[in-house]
């Protein structure tokens, strides 16, 4: 799939407005460190929305806040009686099973029975050429993709992965990229939280910068004013240094 086309797709998926998952005046301290301040998160189904921010912003304090992971000091969660795709920054399988007996084991606990879905994440992901080998002995980039799958297996109405790019080599990423837009172009919304907002660009739907634990920017993409800055990328980076240059004055 190309750039434009893409970008064809975020332009439609920008169209709902449904919120699957609210995060309302999330405040978030440990001892005297604020990690969040008074952070609002609406996610819209069929959306791709992108959560980003320099490392320490509180994008992964945030997303486990969503997932339940995390109790905020403050604010109120609305998430799906289905529950949330988790995706972790660190891939969290069983390290012990091969690939496919996580996928079992997962399976049986979320009651996910759709093969025809299984073998496509299996084909997009790369796995179905290490199905028997164990989840330990995996290379990096096999255990994140194992991670995702297991995310996205029982079809969520929402997923949260933390960095879904690390690790991956770039014919996994496009096929990755191509994945979650069918997911997004199914009605489901895909949360993804990372510092590398440019292998994104051409597939979100709604920009969400964290700043010191503070929201910098919450738009929707087609809303999002380029002013002189040639991409969205440009643009949140020159967000971000304003702000650390004048944090009292704001943008």
């Amino acid at each position: 799939m190309t750039g434009n086309e893409r970008d064809d797709r975020a332009g439609d998926g920008a169209n709902a407005q449904d919120p699957v998952l609210e995060l309302r005046d999330i405040q978030k301290s440990y001892g005297g460190v604020t990690a969040l301040s008074g952070v609002d998160l609406s996610v819209a189904r069929g959306t791709i929305h992108a959560l980003v921010g320099p490392n320490g912003s509180g994008k992964t304090t945030l997303l486990r806040v969503a997932l339940g992971l995390t109790r905020p000091s403050s604010g109120t969660v609305d998430a799906p009686a289905e529950g949330i795709g988790p995706g972790f920054q660190r891939a969290n399988v069983y390290r012990d099973l091969t690939v496919a007996e996580n996928l079992d084991v997962f399976a049986a606990l979320t009651g996910a029975d759709d093969d025809a879905w299984r073998e496509r994440l299996l084909s997009a992901l790369r796995l179905d050429r290490v199905l028997d080998r164990r989840a330990g002995e995996l290379s990096g980039g096999f255990e994140k993709k194992l991670d995702l799958a297991l995310a996205l297996l029982n079809r969520p109405p929402v997923v949260c992965l933390d960095e879904p790019m690390g690790d991956l080599d770039d014919v996994s990423k496009a096929n990755l990229l191509d994945l979650l837009g069918d997911y997004r172009d199914a009605g489901h919304a895909v949360v993804v939280s990372t510092h590398r907002l440019g292998a994104f660009a051409d597939v979100i739907d709604h920009l969400t910068v964290l700043h010191d634990g503070a929201v910098l920017l919450d738009e929707r993409r087609r809303d999002i004013d380029l002013g002189d800055h040639d991409s969205i990328q440009d643009l949140y980076v020159a967000r971000t240094l304003a702000a650390e240059r004048s944090p009292a004055e704001g943008i």
